[in-house]
């Protein structure tokens, strides 16, 4: 370069330039991403009671306004962890982890605290209900009783409902 030729400057982008195009639609809906029925194929043994289609969005959309007032647990650590010190709520467990012996005890440990459960299809799109950037096995949303409610009462409820509808203690009364 000679000095006579003025450098050519980088234009500068705002960051909501240079953000992709398609932040408007979901994550769910994007064209690459698995849909509903092929994340289902890829589901372990354990996985059941199986959210339908409708109940996993409930459950993502539960997540993530859990994740936004801290009144979530996540992970398998964080979840038996919480259950030993006697948090109550409803656990969303995802259904293609594997090694299944990752969280093959939380079922039965679930139903020895009288905690209800449900399987989601896929650990990356719980992870990101709730507001991860990894992908996670499990989460357990706290019914806050002390404190204030949850914002989606009414989603905690219906799947609540659901989660106990596949409940084998809850049938023998």
């Amino acid at each position: 370069m000679s000095d006579d030729e003025p450098k050519a400057k980088k234009q500068k982008t705002s960051k909501k330039d240079r953000k992709s195009t398609d932040t408007a639609a979901p994550a769910d809906e994007s064209p690459d991403a698995p849909t509903y029925e092929e994340r289902c194929l890829a589901i372990n043994i354990l996985a059941s009671p199986l959210a339908s289609k409708k109940s996993t969005k409930k459950a993502h959309k539960l997540v993530r306004k859990a994740s936004q007032s801290k009144a979530i647990r996540r992970g398998v650590k964080e979840l038996v962890k919480g259950l030993r010190k006697g948090d109550k709520g409803l656990a969303i467990l995802a259904g293609d982890v594997f090694p299944i012996d990752v969280m093959s005890h939380l079922p039965v440990l679930l139903e020895e605290h009288n905690v209800p459960y449900l399987f989601v299809p896929s650990k990356r799109d719980l992870g990101a209900a709730a507001c991860t950037k990894r992908p996670t096995s499990c989460v357990l949303i706290k019914d806050k009783n002390g404190g204030k409610e949850i914002e989606g009462k009414d989603l905690f409820d219906a799947l609540v409902e659901e989660a106990k509808a596949y409940d084998p203690n809850s049938k023998k009364s």
